[in-house]
């Protein structure tokens, strides 16, 4: 047990739990994003998919426990390394490109994700951490929440935000792991951008849809 203790306390265990967690999380919200989708499909659909969630019964607030958890860990880790890296660095953060350069997500990892961090505090706080009734369903509350400009504007950002720290979240995950190779690299790189721009087109898309169709979508 001492020798799983002194890995995770080095340096590269920090960057293999941040991989694992970064993984964890991109699978929840690969799911989340494909669930949210169902919303393209009108009202009925979209609160069918939420009521077989809830149908989970115990498996709910099970999930949900280990979800914080790694989300927490990962945060913590996060901020761990940051610090560590500043010290180490004279106090600029810097990351480490194995290809490719610096990128626009690279350079601003720390501060998206404490960004990311504040808008899943308020996404909670509009979603989960409400009233429910069974006068209002689901849809009801995305339609209020994201009819009001002030939200739009929040979750616009929040999720463009997203993207930049999910693209390079993925590629740094496969060089932890590594996965890497100079043949590779490129189209690599370039298949992170596209899961993360998928994943954060279809949160924009609902976003962008409900200001221009207000009800009609839901």
């Amino acid at each position: 047990m001492s020798w799983f203790i002194q890995t995770c306390r080095s340096s590269l265990g920090k960057k293999y739990i941040m991989a694992f967690t970064g993984f964890m999380l991109g699978g929840f919200l690969l799911v989340h994003t494909i669930g949210n989708s169902t919303i393209f499909w009108g009202r009925s659909a979209f609160n069918a998919y939420a009521h077989h969630l809830h149908s989970l019964g115990i498996f709910v607030p099970i999930f949900e426990i280990g979800l914080y958890s790694i989300f927490f860990l990962h945060v913590i880790t996060g901020i761990i390394l940051f610090l560590e890296n500043r010290k180490a660095r004279g106090g600029k953060y810097a990351v480490e490109t194995s290809a490719g350069g610096r990128t626009l997500g690279s350079k601003t990892m720390p501060y998206t994700g404490v960004a990311i961090f504040v808008f899943i505090l308020i996404h909670l706080a509009n979603f989960h951490f409400v009233e429910k009734t069974e006068v209002k369903t689901i849809s009801d509350f995305v339609t209020e929440v994201l009819n009001n400009p002030f939200f739009t504007l929040i979750y616009g950002a929040g999720i463009c935000l997203l993207f930049i720290h999910i693209s390079h979240g993925f590629w740094s995950l496969l060089q932890t792991f590594g996965i890497s190779h100079p043949k590779y690299d490129y189209p690599l790189r370039v298949i992170t951008w596209a899961l993360a721009g998928i994943m954060g087109g279809v949160f924009l898309l609902i976003t962008f849809l409900m200001v221009i169709s207000r009800n009609q979508l839901l």
